[in-house]
């Protein structure tokens, strides 16, 4: 048995149609059209009971659509050149495919709204890759349902879906630092990390533990220093670290923006750089080679990292599964002049 869907809605799949999904949930085939394609009019009970039968009947659209096809990129923030990196990654893999990138800003939250889902499918992506995001499982099966393929890069989290995600090897890259810092001769090796939740902060304040634990080298917990992404929180952690009565002769920021923080505070407190203070970043953005000292840092691979991810996505959308759940792109240690051995005091 063939069953046809109704007109405008397009498509099917197995024995399910638009017009049996409708009686199913007592609506008319019009609102299971809207919510099909994410349009307004229909009430938050009738959604998710539509949503719901959608999931359980395994029911996907087919259609043909005049606009141009895009790929969303969904961000937690835009607010650095380290998104600008990945959004030119993904543009350089899907331009050549007829695609367009469609941006979309979480302001800071973790999960996207309700109301963009509603949005993206409206306007039906080929994919979906989400930065630093974490959608909620009614996100998931709505992207799922619609046969619209979802990729992590940079997961806050190892990923609870079975979705491919895209990273790099932060647990290597926090050794390195610390391990630069050690072969110059620094004890006192203090760390400013990124938010506790985040599987790139995880893995780089592991590195630069196993880094000082094969070296001998006690971690004084005071060394270690946690906060958002911010210029702020490197600027005001480095601070507190050099006030202290035995302070840091050297500081390992988790991104370059928080180590352009500390060279605030160093600058602030009188200590130069890199004479009585040495300082590593993280992600090699374009302005670290500029800065003065240029700064010394882990160049993660965003450019990279963005067109894997979407090389996920356009093998997902033809039916080709990538050839691995998870990829990690290799870290780099970028040695320039904010680095330098110890002062003897």
């Amino acid at each position: 048995m063939t069953a046809v869907g109704d007109e405008g809605a397009g498509g099917q799949r197995g024995d399910i149609s638009v017009t049996r999904i409708a009686e199913l949930a007592g609506v008319t085939a019009s609102t299971v059209s809207k919510v099909i394609h994410g349009r307004s009019g229909v009430s938050d009970g009738t959604r998710q009971r539509v949503e719901r039968i959608i999931r359980e009947n395994g029911y996907q659209r087919q259609e043909k659509v005049d606009a141009v096809p895009i790929v969303e990129v969904v961000f937690q923030a835009l607010d650095s050149l380290w998104a600008l990196e990945i959004i030119r990654g993904v543009e350089q893999v899907v331009r050549p495919h007829g695609l367009a990138v469609t941006l979309t800003e979480m302001r800071g939250e973790h999960t996207p709204e309700s109301l963009w889902a509603r949005q993206m499918l409206a306007r039906r992506p080929v994919g979906v890759i989400a930065v630093s995001a974490d959608l909620s499982e009614a996100q998931h099966a709505q992207l799922a349902s619609r046969s619209i393929p979802l990729v992590a890069l940079d997961p806050t989290g190892e990923p609870l879906h079975p979705i491919p995600s895209v990273g790099a090897t932060n647990w290597a890259g926090g050794l390195a630092a610390a391990r630069h810092l050690l072969e110059l001769g620094h004890q006192r090796i203090a760390m400013i990390n990124g938010p506790g939740e985040f599987l790139c902060c995880r893995a780089r304040v592991d590195g630069y533990r196993a880094a000082l634990d094969a070296a001998g080298v006690p971690l004084d917990p005071e060394l270690l220093r946690a906060g958002p992404f911010y210029f702020e929180t490197g600027r005001d952690q480095a601070r507190e670290l050099l006030r202290l009565p035995d302070p840091p002769t050297a500081i390992f920021a988790a991104n370059d923006l928080q180590a352009f923080g500390v060279y605030d505070a160093a600058r602030t407190a009188g200590v130069r750089v890199p004479d009585d203070l040495s300082v590593i970043g993280f992600d090699d953005l374009a302005f670290t080679q500029w800065s003065e000292p240029p700064l010394t840092t882990v160049r993660q691979p965003l450019l990279e990292m963005g067109a894997k991810a979407a090389g996920f996505v356009l093998d997902l959308a033809a039916g080709r599964q990538p050839e691995a759940d998870r990829v990690e792109l290799p870290t780099k240690l970028v040695v320039r002049r904010s680095t330098a051995p110890p002062r003897v005091r």
